[in-house]
């Protein structure tokens, strides 16, 4: 089994250094996750019938910048991404529901306010059936990874429906 590189932390306290070092590890996963998101755009695209930007790693790490740049939020996330990284239930199964949970909360926790967040924690469970880690990785990173990538394809621009005015709103 892979050890993570907050093994020897004695607790999940979150202090303004943990989150730093979650922001990285998020910042750092852009070459496996750009491509998830572009993946599940482009299926979402062709299911909806719509053309959808891609990503760029560049524009993720931006959005990664600002997720963390707001700190009431980068502490929650944060926690998030430390629980799932380090959350293994031996056999898996038994324990896949406490990692749907908190993946689904983490993809919703990134993607914004409504209608997003509905969308991000829809789009989590679409994109967590495509995601795979090796035999010897923790449980809960699959779930994380997905839950990275529909959070914040939610988050960027890319899709037509977002970039219009809502023909619902009332002056």
């Amino acid at each position: 089994m892979l050890r993570s590189p907050l093994a020897g932390m004695s607790d999940f306290t979150m202090t303004p250094e943990r989150v730093r070092v979650e922001r990285d590890w998020v910042a750092d996963r852009a070459d496996r996750i750009v491509p998830l998101i572009n993946d599940v755009r482009d299926e979402l695209g062709d299911i909806f019938e719509t053309d959808v930007d891609a990503v760029t790693e560049a524009q993720y790490r931006s959005a990664v910048d600002d997720v963390f740049a707001d700190g009431d939020l980068a502490v929650n996330v944060a926690a998030l991404v430390s629980v799932l990284r380090e959350l293994d239930v031996e056999g898996d199964y038994p324990g896949f529901i406490v990692d749907e949970i908190l993946g689904r909360e983490l993809a919703a926790t990134i993607s914004g306010t409504q209608p997003l967040r509905t969308l991000g924690e829809a789009t989590f469970h679409y994109a967590d059936v495509h995601v795979h880690g090796p035999a010897d990785e923790n449980a809960g990173v699959d779930d994380l990874e997905a839950a990275l990538a529909a959070g914040f394809q939610e988050r960027l621009p890319g899709w037509d429906w977002t970039a219009r005015p809502s023909p619902f709103r009332v002056d």
